[in-house]
């Protein structure tokens, strides 16, 4: 049989974060001969890429873990109430060196071609130093936010100094005392990263073309005594992972805002500013599918930014407009808006002069040219799908996937794509993603892959498809939940807006974890409903 008789594994993941770790671990403990595939030279995926001053995480420490394993959660103690990204990290690193992964991880390496031989019923995978390996399934674990996005700004290979990406910062550290540095882009990054590169360069220059809302973290250490009490929580977090919207309580007050005292709503929202982080979303019941609702709350945090940026006209091109608070992400960071009141910083609306060129040194806009040491590109990502596009997956006659999803991506429960069997994307477009607790919704999509991959095994089956009824289906279920809310008066990351000629689709299924949760447990409980099981390659008739 040759080349096409040979199988190196059972199951191959792409991707050495949270997600490809946990599959592993998974695989490793049924008894399938696995392996990963990774670029980086270390675990961690996210929190090994985003090194830049000030990365955190915007869901409190004590939920931003792993919750499938009773000893792991009781022995890792987190030092802050937001962990910052060398703690997240040192976590990553401390699950894989206790699980046993690291031999079963191929470093530095960049997975440049899949592509599925029908006949013999399984991948065949190539990497970017000329290696091929077969294998039976192929699971990927790339991440929502791992393919760097850099905006074609004519000039910028002409600029002599130095530039970073935020989401693909420099391991040593980055020396910027007494440079002009200027950042591209407000949105998550750029927010985290300006308190802290204003603390050390000599000059400042933001270029903001969309102001986006951002609260108060509140981070702080945490006490010995909330430590301490931290395993006895232990059964009620497993509980709350899939009976709760985002895999974590988020404390509300159960009452729509509209129904709501003036006084009572003002305590309310003034309570949950001073506490810190994004659950000041979810303080009444109607702010995210009302729009007079949600004005009250974005009125609440624009005048928050009014009163702590002293210069009415940066105050005012920092106040975000036009669309509803919470349809972007909500970002979060201690001291972002009163970075502005630095006299070394300073903002430069794009709206109203819009960059030109990137000069040999430094940045023209249609208003005035900035000499600048530094640039930070804090552009984001092609979210959600351009890891997986920008990989060369080719299906069943020669479809490849970037050619499917031409026109927005479409899955089947965010799990499987019709036409390529044995291929499943872990957090892929079509699931909750970003709009829960990842590792609440990584954990539930590793266990129910293990558990499908298993019942194949057991049945003597060779291969898994989603059917295209099923998978179009679900397409339809996932616009209908987001028309129920408010994102679709939004531009964003979320639907692509952010990439130049990317098709305009919601991607993530907006019904909550625990909606999806129960959806996917059904379609599995019911022989995994919308699959065609064979014991060929060919899809089921």
């Amino acid at each position: 049989m040759g080349d096409r008789g040979r199988i190196d594994y059972d199951v191959l993941v792409i991707g050495a974060g949270f997600a490809g770790l946990h599959m592993l671990s998974e695989l490793k403990k049924a008894g399938f001969r696995c392996h990963a595939y990774e670029t980086g030279s270390g675990v961690g995926g996210t929190w090994y890429w985003n090194r830049y001053p000030g990365a955190r995480c915007d869901i409190e420490s004590v939920d931003y873990c792993f919750l499938h394993d009773r000893t792991l959660h009781r022995d890792w103690v987190w030092s802050e109430r937001f962990a910052a990204q060398p703690e997240i990290l040192r976590y990553a690193e401390h699950f894989a060196d206790r699980a046993g992964l690291l031999p079963l991880i191929t470093f530095e390496t960049r997975v440049v071609a899949a592509d599925f031989d029908a006949l013999g019923g399984v991948w065949s995978v190539r990497t970017e130093h000329g290696d091929t390996v077969r294998t039976r399934f192929l699971v990927t674990a790339v991440g929502c936010m791992s393919a760097a996005h850099t905006p074609e700004i004519p000039g910028i290979s002409r600029f002599r100094g130095e530039r970073f990406h935020t989401g693909r910062w420099p391991h040593e550290p980055v020396d910027l005392a007494g440079k002009r540095v200027g950042i591209i882009g407000t949105g998550s990054s750029g927010i985290q990263v300006l308190p802290e590169i204003a603390e050390q360069a000599a000059e400042v220059v933001v270029f903001q073309r969309t102001p986006n809302f951002s609260v108060p973290a509140g981070n702080r250490p945490l006490t010995e005594a909330e430590q301490a009490a931290e395993p006895a929580k232990y059964d009620e977090r497993v509980a709350l992972a899939s009976t709760t919207r985002f895999g974590h309580v988020v404390p509300g007050t159960g009452k729509p805002i509209l129904d709501t005292g003036h006084g009572t709503r003002l305590a309310v929202l003034e309570d949950r500013w001073a506490l810190g982080g994004t659950s000041i979303v979810a303080a009444f019941t109607d702010t995210g599918r009302d729009l007079e609702a949600n004005a009250l709350l974005a009125d609440f945090v624009r005048d928050k930014i009014r009163a702590t940026v002293t210069d009415p006209e940066t105050a005012e091109q920092l106040v975000p407009k036009g669309y509803p608070i919470g349809t972007k992400r909500l970002c979060v960071s201690d001291g972002y808006f009163a970075t502005f009141n630095r006299d070394h910083v300073r903002l430069v609306d794009l709206r109203a002069e819009p960059i030109e060129e990137v000069t040999a040194d430094g940045v023209r806009t249609t208003g005035e040219t900035f000499p600048l040491d530094v640039l930070v590109f804090a552009t984001g990502y092609d979210a959600f799908t351009g890891a997986l596009t920008r990989m060369n997956i080719t299906g069943r006659d020669g479809v490849s996937l970037t050619r499917q999803w031409e026109k927005g991506p479409k899955s089947y429960l965010g799990l499987a794509v019709a036409g390529f069997p044995n291929l499943f994307t872990i957090a892929g477009p079509g699931s909750t993603m970003v709009l829960s607790n990842m590792l609440r919704a990584i954990e539930h999509h590793v266990g129910w892959i293990r558990d499908l991959l298993v019942t194949l095994r057991s049945a003597d089956l060779l291969t898994a498809e989603a059917e295209a009824d099923s998978q179009e289906d679900w397409a339809c279920q996932v616009a209908a939940a987001a028309s129920r809310t408010l994102y679709h008066h939004t531009d964003s990351y979320y639907s692509g807006a952010n990439i130049d000629g990317k098709a305009r689709v919601f991607m993530p299924y907006s019904g909550g974890l625990d909606v999806y949760r129960r959806i996917c447990d059904s379609v599995a409980a019911d022989g995994y409903r919308g699959f065609s099981l064979s014991r060929a390659s060919e899809p089921g008739r």
